[in-house]
């Protein structure tokens, strides 16, 4: 596990373990204060795996199968591509890479090892974003907006799931531009998306998909009571990822069956 003493890698750490798996290696920023200790020692669980640094990598991964990770843009950057030399298979839910960032990661992963890549594990929301490729089927005149809600601390925005969800809505509806907010005298152009992210809090998550005609407006909402729900998802790519052997980037449609 990467990110192992973050909000979403001890999460999925405790889950991992309450569900059966067996976590053989914890990894941490350099900077942590933890590297060093246990993750018993650190507060994550009862279990006296040692946390290390991105140096660490090969020793932390030695006896895993499957290396997952929930860690940040520059991390991925420089850790994924040692991992898939390495040979381990992977399942990663960062957000907030720029294009450049994401390029040579699937470059460097694609033809090594099987790996599935989500802006969002959690099952309501990969339904949903199936959901979603329905809207071309309404007539000219609706307009669509997302509004998402995450804790405080959170460093990208919009989240990862709200652009996804952007693309999706862009392709089925049309719209070739996005807008992230609104001041002054600010009418909606033609072909406009809007996305608004709102911090606060110790929100793990909401996302809003706003339909609204000259005379309705439909409002589709996911909210996620805890970071569990992130985990859950993860953990059934992790399995899914372990039985695979053909290498290349996989989505969560690949996970529940549907791509």
């Amino acid at each position: 596990m990467a990110g192992a003493t973050g909000r979403m890698g001890s999460t999925l750490i405790r889950e991992a373990v309450a569900r059966g798996y067996r976590v053989v290696g914890a990894v941490a920023a350099k900077e942590d204060p933890n590297i060093g200790r246990t993750l018993r020692e650190s507060g994550v669980c009862d279990l006296d795996v040692k946390i290390v640094d991105p140096a660490g990598i090969p020793e932390a991964v030695r006896e895993a199968d499957v290396y997952v990770s929930f860690t940040t843009p520059e991390a991925e950057v420089v850790n994924l591509p040692v991992v898939a030399d390495l040979g381990k298979k992977i399942v990663m839910g960062t957000t907030g890479f720029t294009n450049e960032q994401m390029r040579r990661i699937v470059e460097a992963v694609s033809g090594k090892v099987p790996a599935v890549f989500s802006p969002n594990f959690a099952i309501g929301v990969n339904i949903l974003f199936r959901l979603l490729r329905l809207m071309k089927i309404f007539p000219e005149g609706y307009d669509f907006s997302i509004v998402e809600i995450h804790h405080s601390g959170k460093r990208d925005a919009p989240s990862g799931t709200a652009k996804r969800m952007g693309e999706i809505i862009s392709e089925a509806r049309g719209y070739s531009t996005v807008s992230y907010g609104r001041e002054g005298i600010s009418v909606r152009k033609p072909g406009e998306l809007e996305i608004l992210a709102v911090r606060a809090g110790g929100v793990p998550g909401i996302h809003e998909i706003i339909v609204a005609g000259p005379y309705e407006m439909i409002r589709i909402e996911h909210t996620a009571f805890s970071r569990s729900v992130f985990a859950q998802g993860a953990l059934y790519a992790v399995s899914w990822v372990y039985k695979q052997e053909k290498p290349g980037i996989y989505t969560m449609d690949d996970v529940l069956g549907w791509g």
